[in-house]
């Protein structure tokens, strides 16, 4: 199981999180959010990961030009798109770097993934890669965060995973329940934040090995 800690926001707090052994990271570049981190504290974080454990940027209706530039600065090559970026964007993104890794968000609420199937499809159109989509709950006024989980179940009926990208859980998960989201949903990735914090921003370095030890037991 592929685990992603989100919300990374200082040296320290990466190495002690590095300590731990998740697969990736995620550096939050969008500005309106107190797990929100700087360029130039996001590139010192990169530099002193291992290179097993992969840095994530995560942008919000970013224009593909500050998307690269931040890569660029902090030498980035994963993305996760959480706002409403057009599939143009995305082939934008790609058409400049063929080798960039796009994780594509989708904020699940009542109407199920029927948008996301309609997104997908616009995006084979124009031959963009979606290395993976992040489903996390739709909350009306936020971009993720929310702490709110998805109809797991509805999610496992909906997700078609011989068709479209690896599917990475979001929303909700903590120590006490990823472990049984995994299991309905059967994502090829979890993701997390808010259930590993000791309050908002804060990782809790307990949790967040209660939470890997869960998730790889899957």
């Amino acid at each position: 199981m592929w685990v992603k800690i989100c919300g990374i926001r200082d040296p320290a707090t990466a190495g002690n999180v590095a300590n731990l052994r998740p697969d990736a990271i995620g550096l939050n570049f969008y500005p309106h959010t107190p797990r929100a981190v700087s360029v130039e504290t996001a590139a010192e974080i990169v530099r002193q990961l291992p290179k097993e454990i992969e840095p994530v940027g995560l942008f919000v209706n970013h224009t593909a030009e500050e998307v690269r530039s931040i890569c660029d600065q902090c030498n980035i090559r994963t993305v996760q798109l959480h706002g409403d970026e057009p599939p143009q964007l995305l082939a934008d993104l790609q058409a400049n770097n063929g080798e960039l890794k796009i994780i594509r968000a989708y904020r699940m609420g009542t109407e199920g993934l029927d948008a996301l199937a309609e997104y997908l499809a616009v995006c084979d159109r124009l031959n963009v890669k979606i290395f993976a989509c992040l489903i996390d709950a739709r909350v009306e006024g936020m971009y993720g965060g929310s702490g709110q989980t998805v109809p797991w179940d509805r999610m496992a009926a909906e997700y078609q995973r011989d068709d479209w990208p690896r599917l990475i859980l979001a929303g909700g998960l903590k120590p006490e329940n990823v472990s049984v989201a995994a299991r309905t949903v059967r994502p090829w990735g979890v993701d997390v934040a808010g259930g590993v914090e000791s309050s908002t921003g804060e990782i809790d370095l307990k949790l967040l090995e209660r939470f890997i030890t869960a998730a790889r037991e899957i």
